[in-house]
């Protein structure tokens, strides 16, 4: 396939998957995503305990994007646990992402020593943005405190680990946050969240309730911003950190964009609700296939991060 890839020791037959938020938080979904021609999936963000989350109504999108204030609900890391590693069982060859993260740093180290522990083989990836959690600082932003956990993880994980990023806006952010990410032996990043604090208005009315309707913004009015942000790490991480670019993708054209900016996976999300993940993962592929095909690309390496710039 055109579309295969590689992050770490791990090979996919194509850079397509979900993004976690979206159509992976039970069995059912997870299950349908694997019968897609995703190359992987990545579960719900999951915590020590499940949570129920935010208010409804707490989700909203058309056909240009999305808001949500979610809040984390998901049903606890034994239950993504556990079903990943019994797929790893059913499906050697296909390698899995388990999303975690924690409302503190103790829980963050509690909840990635379990799966230390575990026998699952796969990718983990430490959630460092959510934006949606009441009282909860965004961990993203907070350089100091980055640096700080992944010292303390790096200490005793001892499997393929990456972190999933907010959004930046400024070269300065850029700059330190690749120079705490270039410190440690990250497999990947996962570039980016939703864009805190947005607000849609219905009416005279706000579509969400949570947080009197401030919520994160996905699809395609993140995109040009997701794709700032994974060309501008892209070019400031060490090569061995592989991106996942995520943000505004619903056409082939979408991710290529992305694999140009110098991601090496590209996530779907906003875009899977009303389609679902078989339909949705077709189409991307054929499109990005059809793309490639005309401009004489065999694999995504031959143009990944040559983003040209005006003479």
């Amino acid at each position: 396939m055109y579309t295969k890839t590689t992050i770490g020791d791990y090979s996919f037959t194509n850079c397509l998957m979900n993004a976690s938020g979206i159509h992976c938080g039970t069995i059912k979904e997870l299950d349908e995503l694997d019968q897609s021609l995703a190359g992987s999936l990545v579960t719900k963000t999951a915590t020590l305990k499940s949570r129920v989350g935010n208010e409804e109504p707490r989700f909203d999108w058309d056909s240009f994007g999305s808001i949500n204030s979610m809040g984390l609900p998901n049903l606890g890391i034994d239950y993504y646990l556990e079903y990943l590693v019994e797929k790893e069982k059913q499906n050697t060859d296909k390698p899995y992402f388990l999303s975690v993260t924690g409302l503190s740093e103790t829980e963050i180290y509690e909840i990635l020593k379990k799966v230390n522990e575990s026998t699952f083989q796969g990718l983990t990836e430490l959630n460092l943005s959510c934006p949606n959690v009441p009282g909860k600082p965004l961990t993203g932003y907070d350089f100091e405190l980055v640096e700080t956990i992944l010292t303390e993880v790096f200490k005793f994980f001892k499997k393929p680990l990456g972190v999933k990023l907010p959004p930046y806006f400024d070269n300065s952010h850029f700059d330190q946050i690749a120079q705490i990410l270039n410190q440690f032996p990250l497999t990947f990043i996962t570039s980016i969240n939703s864009v805190g604090n947005g607000l849609w208005i219905n009416d005279e009315t706000t579509a969400i309730k949570p947080q009197n309707g401030f919520g994160g913004i996905g699809g395609k009015y993140v995109k040009a911003t997701a794709l700032a942000n994974v060309h501008a790490l892209y070019k400031r991480l060490k090569s061995e950190i592989k991106i996942i670019g995520v943000g505004g993708v619903s056409t082939g054209r979408d991710a290529f964009e992305h694999i140009l900016c110098g991601a090496s996976m590209v996530q779907i999300g906003t875009s899977l609700p009303g389609v679902g993940p078989d339909a949705k993962f077709t189409q991307v592929t054929e499109e990005l296939t059809a793309i490639m095909q005309e401009k004489n690309y065999r694999s995504i390496e031959e143009f990944r991060g040559k983003l040209k710039y005006i003479d």
